[in-house]
């Protein structure tokens, strides 16, 4: 792997980052007014649409890419399952409260890689997950500490934290299942398999909608998701993964908290209390130090 490579991974998650920010701001706007499901599809839909043109454009797609399907099956169904289940949960998340446990990610996709590709920490790496995990605590719980002891979780929060589950698991298995394909074409696998799937669960969700009669913010959502938080975003993350240890891969999403204020700022909403703010200082602590150029050891 050359340093450029290994930079190119990592300019990728930070745009990873920036972009799916907005979704969680948007998403908590949109979630109450669509059945999750029912966003899903036209979700895959359109981002499949948007990236399989960009495969066939570059020529990429071939027969052999298509080999064991099952691959794209298994992986569009953890991302499908993600994407459920944060709209489900954004139903009654606060959008800052919901970025947080999503930078619960990178312990998990920590454990998932070693679980799957033997990837090992570092000391300093594995202080730094726990620091971040720390951070995500502080805020999901908005600084009580009352709270936190009692265990007092949101609904909401509790059922996107499985969809972050799912999300963990996809990043390790996208490295240890890509045999050669380009980023492009195996995002484009995944996203058919994912619409078929989400198709076959919630198609009567999708006929029960009346799509004419819903607000502007739904689709002015679903437009951002498709396009911008699941077409490019999955492309940047599957670039990512072939290029860093899938703990430094995750590390990114410690930035989205930030990203979610700045959204929260632009779209005049109310701010979460100053005290959740260290949680957040405590996030970008713990992404500067997986930053640091010392990668994870494998075996």
């Amino acid at each position: 792997m050359t340093l450029a490579a290994h930079h190119r991974g990592h300019l990728a998650m930070l745009t990873f980052s920036a972009l799916v920010a907005g979704s969680f701001s948007l998403g908590r706007l949109a979630a109450p007014l669509i059945d999750p499901v029912a966003l899903t599809v036209p979700r895959f839909a359109l981002a499949g649409a948007l990236v399989g043109a960009a495969a066939f454009a570059g020529g990429k797609v071939t027969r052999a890419a298509f080999r064991a399907p099952w691959r794209y099956i298994l992986l569009g169904g953890l991302m499908a399952a993600y994407f459920v289940l944060m709209f489900e949960g954004l139903k009654t998340a606060a959008a800052v409260s919901a970025a947080a446990v999503f930078t619960l990610t990178p312990l998990m996709a920590a454990g998932f890689g070693w679980l799957t590709l033997r990837q090992h920490l570092t000391p300093r790496m594995g202080g730094a997950l726990l620091l971040g995990a720390l951070g995500a605590a502080w805020v999901i719980f908005r600084g009580d500490i009352s709270a936190l002891l009692r265990l007092e979780i949101g609904r909401g929060e509790v059922i996107y934290f499985w969809g972050c589950a799912a999300h963990a698991l996809y990043a390790p298995l996208v490295r240890k299942w890509n045999r050669g394909e380009a980023p492009v074409v195996f995002t484009f696998g995944m996203m058919v398999a994912g619409f078929l799937l989400l198709l076959g669960y919630g198609g009567r969700e999708v006929l029960e909608t009346d799509w004419a009669a819903l607000p502007a913010i739904v689709w002015i959502c679903l437009i951002y998701v498709a396009i911008a938080a699941t077409a490019l975003t999955f492309v940047a993350l599957q670039y990512a993964a072939l290029r860093l240890p899938a703990a430094k891969v995750m590390a990114y999403t410690y930035l989205v908290p930030s990203w979610v204020i700045l959204w929260e700022i632009a779209l005049g909403h109310e701010l979460p209390p100053a005290i959740t703010l260290l949680g957040v200082v405590l996030t970008i602590a713990a992404l500067l130090l997986l930053l640091k150029n010392e990668p994870a050891r494998a075996v």
